[in-house]
């Protein structure tokens, strides 16, 4: 098994920045890819970005290309969603994901391991 934890989510005016932290523990070395998904109010679950966990390969949605950045700690098991340039629409619950699949996936389905979720609200 392994297990999740998120941190970092907050509140931030538009234009701001946050880092999110997803720590895991247990089997990680099972793990072959994480990402990051978030679900605003009234809205589907979406993907944000993910990367292997080699850290060699990482891959991110449209709407966030070129503002959010995945990377990874491999000593601290840890991986990182950096966040630039925030608008009120990146306002969500952000989730970290983990799958034993060493591909990145943006269906939420092929995820094994999910985290509990940070808050982040975007203020205009």
């Amino acid at each position: 098994q392994v297990q999740l934890v998120e941190s970092g989510g907050g509140s931030v005016q538009a234009g701001g920045s946050l880092r999110l932290s997803c720590a895991g523990s247990g089997r990680t070395s099972s793990i072959g890819a994480m990402a990051w998904f978030r679900r605003a109010p009234g809205k589907e679950r979406e993907f944000v970005g993910g990367i292997t966990w080699s850290g060699l390969l990482t891959y991110y949605t449209d709407s966030v290309k070129g503002r959010f950045t995945v990377s990874r700690d491999g000593p601290k098991n840890t991986v990182y969603l950096q966040m630039n340039s925030l608008k009120p629409e990146d306002t969500a619950v952000y989730y970290c994901a983990a799958r034993r699949g060493i591909s990145i996936f943006a269906n939420g389905s092929d995820y094994d391991y999910w985290g509990q979720g940070t808050q982040v609200t975007v203020s205009s």
